[in-house]
């Protein structure tokens, strides 16, 4: 369950949390068009307050809007400063932000055309999204019966309300199956992502991640990326299929709500050792250096409150 938050934020004014409705024909409910994203903030070392790359999660919500022709009524600095002051009136020194962009009451039917656009920042409490045994022991992952969305089917690079359907159906089929993620397939058979997060595999000293040719470009994926290669570790944006995902010495998931979790086990086969690897170790730890501020080499991935 999310706990409650004093405000909320919607379309230019804080609210409180329990007054932050939408009409029954609100279209984005109906249809699914809208888009949003996740952010976290964290309490560094020194107590202070950062959003971690905000402006990054900020141009890709821009950009999912753009992707899906809705303009958002605010420009990016505007919508910035909110997840700056939503985490000062909440008074909350670590929280997860999610901007929300949908369309409101007005149309009915396919065509979004006349439907006004309305925005919301909410901000709460939310721990380890896997749970923290999960990012200390690592996690089971199931591969899903259903595909992962394709270029030729939809907008991929884009975080669209919409799109999530398609993941929860792989998260339910994981859960109900006694795993804790699922992990989806192209339409060629090889490895995509998870219902939320990103993929990647250690081999041989190696780290390996599908490319993003039809993949959602994550931020925190990106942030691995960068970590790797400044340690000096090899990376390859490359596809793999499952048996390779089977046979691999590490492998772990990202995102911003998963953070950096091992992945223990995939369809009952043990990967690796069957528990966090030297490499998913050192990464895992270095991410969580760079959120809290210790690490002066990404200062600037940090907005301070």
């Amino acid at each position: 369950m999310v706990e409650k938050a004093k405000l909320i934020w919607l379309d230019g004014k804080f609210i409180p949390w329990d007054e932050a409705r939408v009409h029954i024909l609100t279209h984005t409910l109906h249809y699914g068009l809208g888009v949003f994203e996740g952010i976290r903030a964290y309490r560094c070392q020194d107590g202070r307050t950062a959003i971690f790359r905000l402006r990054e999660h900020i141009r890709r919500l821009f950009d999912s809007a753009h992707v899906m022709q809705i303009d958002i009524p605010f420009n990016t600095g505007e919508i910035e400063g909110v997840c700056v002051e939503i985490l000062k009136v909440n008074d909350q020194k670590e929280a997860y932000i999610r901007p929300l962009v949908f369309l409101g009451e007005g149309v009915m039917g396919l065509n979004p055309q006349g439907s006004p656009v309305q925005v919301a920042i909410i901000s709460w409490l939310w721990g380890a999204y896997l749970g923290e045994e999960g990012l200390l022991r690592g996690v089971r992952l199931k591969t899903s019966a259903f595909t992962r969305h394709h270029v030729r089917i939809m907008m991929t690079k884009t975080k669209t309300v919409g799109n999530y359907v398609n993941s929860i159906l792989a998260k339910r089929e994981a859960i109900q199956a006694g795993y804790d993620e699922a992990i989806l397939l192209d339409t060629e058979g090889y490895v995509s992502e998870a219902s939320g997060e990103n993929i990647f595999l250690v081999k041989d000293g190696v780290l390996k991640t599908p490319p993003l040719t039809a993949i959602l470009p994550g931020i925190t994926r990106d942030c691995i990326i960068t970590l790797a290669q400044d340690l000096g570790i090899t990376v390859k944006e490359s596809r793999f299929s499952l048996d390779e995902l089977y046979l691999a010495d590490e492998a772990f998931l990202t995102g911003t709500a998963a953070e950096v979790t091992p992945i223990r086990e995939v369809d009952g086969r043990t990967i690796g050792p069957g528990k966090p690897g030297p490499i998913s170790q050192k990464l895992q730890a270095a991410f969580f250096r760079v959120v809290k501020g210790e690490d002066p080499r990404y200062q600037h991935w940090l907005t301070y409150i």
